[in-house]
């Protein structure tokens, strides 16, 4: 069974920084993504970050560019988010998540069970 755990969620004033972690256990061995979403209160989920298993590749939503770097991470499987220069709008519940597609933005059929990033001003 495959299991993807997050953590480093928080509360953070807005400008300051956060670092997210997933972790993947199980026969995750064939995923070819894994990304980063979002869902704030009252909005749906979205798309946030992904990296290719093999570190080759990355994308980021716009809203994120230039603040928020993703890395494979140390697990073998997995994917750190550093999030820079946080700002209230940040403010959601972060899932990680993989894919076995071609895509990075869709198609992601892992889930976690999500953390809380909370940013205040």
């Amino acid at each position: 069974q495959v299991q993807l755990l997050e953590s480093g969620g928080g509360l953070v004033q807005a400008g300051g920084s956060l670092r997210l972690s997933c972790a993947a256990s199980g026969r995750a061995f064939s995923w070819y993504a894994v990304g980063w979403f979002r869902q704030a209160p009252g909005k749906e989920r979205e798309f946030v970050a992904a990296v290719t298993v093999n570190g080759g590749a990355t994308d980021y939503a716009d809203s994120v560019k230039g603040r928020f770097t993703i890395s494979r991470g140390n697990a073998k499987i997995g994917a750190d988010l550093q999030m820079n220069s946080l700002k209230p709008e940040d403010t959601a519940v972060y899932y990680c998540a993989a894919t076995l597609g071609r895509s990075l933005r869709y198609a992601y059929g892992y889930w976690g069970q999500g953390t809380q990033v909370t940013v205040f001003s």
